[in-house]
């Protein structure tokens, strides 16, 4: 398969980055520390057909406040390097944060980094940090990307130690099958460093920078998936010692012996799980190691992804149970709760637990007669008005002819009109902890039918094939009796499919009703009114759409508006 990404990221031999050392400590959102212009994950070795060389250019010299396309405002510079800048950024049109690359249209990497992005853009892959937009204008090339704020670079994670057996599999496990579905579209890394890999606040892995990074510094290969596949090496590997295996310190990690060569990650670090260890050695033999068995070397995210496939699925550790404290008895001591001893008094004695003393002989008699006095005037009063209510039932139902009017339990229920109900909040339900647009959600409830909540584009469908649906939890503050739903989409076509669940909880889910529709307006009329809380408004297909405001074309839905009544 041609390799897509060596046109998008190949200069001729004008262009890479200096090998720099740095604190892992003061990583960015770039993987640069901006105090003092320093890549902080430090250098990516050359090796495998590997080029890199630098390129003394100035950054634009821009600052906080300055705005791109009259949308995108910069806020803070996280990366200047080499010729270009990093922002974090603030998209005022869609009011969400964002991150900016910046460099001079005659940079000499500036036509690869723009190949690079429009290339990542139209990947559309959820398990990396997707691609906005890739301008040219006004002398400046600018790559715009999700800016993911609750993320944690895995930089951060291996500095506070070592992943645990699961934690491990499972980012070998994501981050192999993203790289192998990229080299499927011919897109590589290479540069797949600790501080490009993501964990999301619900245990995901994303990765940042694809084509991007290596573009910006001029890294090209003449062997990207077996480039790709020693890096997913290498981050195992690291999970798994928290040393870096190779000799060189590397990314806040401490790195081999010299002299030694690779030494196996059991021989590093006692207590490591075998199989995790083995695969790493496996994927990192394209630098010459050796496995500890005769399983063959992995030469490509693809064949990894395999090898992980075919091991025994590790469990997540049981969650720790913590003993509730031991019961402690109160002091009571002349109507003082737990009064504290004074300060230096000697405390040798413990003070034992009195309790309160009964009622005495008079006062206690006196009160029993009095509460037996008032039950019995109470029966009395309650009788007598029971014989009462009976005699004029008799008086007024005696005559033959007489006749009550009852009304049909149903009648008030269809007479009933149909109120809106209010929705306090919402939010996105990813199961996999890969939300579509988050910070939109709120769009699809303010009244606006000119804002919206948009999913991410995907290749295939109209069934969503990479997940099982995308949705959005709503919020009605109380339990509410709901009877019929309402829903704007953006998208018409074929086909959408919806499905509407009370949702108590994320492991309980009750359906209440589904549909398919063609249209960009559908009502949905529940049977028999369901009360509840929460609603899960679940979408599983969705028709294809062309590109249209920075998002690319593919099979996607959006929802302007929803209305729920009962």
């Amino acid at each position: 398969m041609a390799e897509r990404s060596t046109a998008a990221v190949d200069v001729a031999h004008n262009s890479g980055e200096q090998p720099l050392a740095a604190d892992a400590a003061k990583a960015t959102a770039d993987g640069v520390d901006a105090k003092n212009g320093k890549a902080s994950d430090g250098p990516v070795p050359e090796k495998d057909g590997e080029r890199a060389t630098a390129v003394p250019a100035a950054a634009p010299e821009l600052h906080s406040g300055h705005k791109l396309a009259r949308r995108y405002r910069l806020e803070e510079c996280v990366t200047r390097l080499d010729g270009f800048s990093s922002w974090r950024a603030m998209d005022e049109k869609l009011r969400r944060a964002v991150g900016v690359h910046l460099l001079p249209a005659d940079h000499p990497r500036a036509r690869s980094v723009l190949a690079a992005a429009r290339s990542s853009a139209l990947l559309g892959d959820p398990r990396f940090v997707q691609v906005l937009d890739a301008v040219e204008e006004n002398d400046l090339v600018y790559v715009v990307h999700e800016w993911l704020p609750d993320a944690t670079e895995l930089t951060s994670v291996l500095a506070a130690g070592t992943l645990e057996p699961h934690e491990a599999y499972q980012l070998v496990s994501q981050v192999s099958q993203a790289m192998a579905a990229a080299h499927r579209e011919g897109l590589a890394h290479l540069r797949l460093t600790p501080s490009a890999i993501l964990r999301t606040s619900t245990g995901q892995y994303r990765i940042r920078g694809l084509a991007v990074n290596a573009a910006l510094r001029g890294i090209t290969s003449d062997t990207p998936q077996r480039a790709d596949t020693e890096a997913i090496g290498a981050l195992l590997y690291a999970s798994l010692t928290q040393r870096w295996p190779y000799e060189n310190d590397a990314y806040g990690l401490r790195g081999l012996p010299k002299g030694v060569g690779l030494l196996a990650p059991d021989q590093v670090r006692a207590g490591v799980h075998r199989g995790l260890g083995e695969l790493a050695m496996r994927a990192l033999a394209n630098d010459g190691a050796t496995a500890s068995r005769q399983e063959p070397a992995c030469t490509s995210p693809e064949e990894l992804a395999k090898a992980v496939a075919e091991m025994p699925r590790i469990r997540p550790p049981e969650p720790a149970f913590t003993a509730p404290p031991e019961y402690q008895h109160t002091t009571y001591q002349q109507g003082t709760y737990g009064r504290p001893a004074p300060v230096g008094l000697p405390t040798t004695q413990a003070v034992q637990a009195v309790p309160p003393p009964p009622l005495q002989s008079r006062t206690g008699r006196a009160l029993k007669w009095g509460v037996a006095a008032l039950l019995i005037v109470a029966l009395g009063l309650g009788s007598w008005q029971l014989a009462d209510s009976l005699l004029e039932h008799g008086k007024s139902g005696g005559g033959d002819n007489t006749q009550t009017q009852q009304q049909g339990p149903n009648d008030a229920a269809q007479k009933k009109e149909l109120a809106p109900l209010s929705i306090k909040s919402a939010k996105e339900y990813a199961p996999d902890g890969v939300p579509q647009n988050a910070g939109d959600v709120g769009k699809t409830y303010d009244g606006d039918p000119a804002s919206y909540w948009r999913t991410k584009s995907f290749s295939d469908g109209p069934k969503i094939a990479i997940k099982p649906g995308v949705g959005i939890v709503y919020d009605l503050g109380s339990e509410q009796e709901v009877s019929e739903v309402s829903i704007a989409l953006k998208y018409p076509g074929d086909h959408t499919t919806l499905t509407l669940y009370a949702a108590e909880s994320a492991d309980s889910k009750k359906k209440i009703t589904s549909t398919n529709t063609k249209d960009s307006n559908v009502k949905l009329t529940v049977e028999k009114p369901v009360k509840t809380r929460y609603v899960l408004l679940w979408i599983t297909a969705m028709p294809y759409a062309p590109y249209d405001n920075f998002s690319g074309e593919g099979y996607k839905q959006g929802i302007t508006d929803v209305q729920f009544k009962g």
